[in-house]
């Protein structure tokens, strides 16, 4: 999992709670921040404003070294949205480790403005995807093809998971679990 700063509360962590909970081991990583380090998060909800409101949220803590990491040891990926995307896609080392993921075709779970460093890393040219609604342009700017849904909705494209904003949890969780293989037995 990529975070950084002001990266949404609820996207970074119940993602790596249900994740961890299921099973996966999870590590959340950050640019120039190390293992024991925190980011900031931000709080976005929906209030019938023209776009979304934002508070400061928790200390997310990062618990392995970006640096450190080989994406080859990984299998898949998890990309929150929030405002940490948009300048995380500035790093080349981010945008390697995307591109790593998307042409292996591991598992790719982004969501809210998370698919910002997809299209930063090249890797929606023909494919098909869901964000934020004010992603979208981009998306189709990087030659994918923007699916609107429901803020509660999923759009899957063989390997890539992707939903507008937390909302969406149960059902992008569900898909990603699938395509991870997990079992879970009620």
């Amino acid at each position: 999992m990529v975070v950084g700063d002001f990266v949404e509360d609820l996207e970074a962590m119940v993602p790596f709670q249900v994740l961890t909970m299921v099973g996966h081991h999870v590590d959340a990583v950050c640019p120039n921040k190390r293992k024991g380090d925190h980011v900031k998060t931000a709080v976005h909800d929906f209030d019938g404003d023209q776009t979304y409101l934002e508070r400061r949220g928790h200390n997310f803590a990062i618990n392995a070294d970006f640096d450190s990491i080989h994406v080859e040891d990984y299998d898949a990926l998890v990309l929150p949205g929030g405002r940490a995307p948009e300048y995380l896609r500035l790093d080349e080392k981010v945008r390697q480790a995307v591109r790593h993921f998307a042409t292996s075709d591991k598992p790719i779970a982004a969501l809210c403005h998370g698919p910002q460093l997809l299209t930063a890393s090249g890797c929606l040219e023909g494919r098909s995807c869901t964000a934020y609604p004010a992603v979208g342009p981009e998306i189709t700017m990087a030659g994918g093809k923007y699916v609107e849904v429901p803020i509660d909705g999923v759009h899957v494209d063989g390997s890539l998971v992707t939903a507008p904003a937390w909302p969406a949890h149960p059902a992008w969780l569900s898909a990603f679990l699938k395509l991870l293989g997990s079992q879970i037995v009620a």
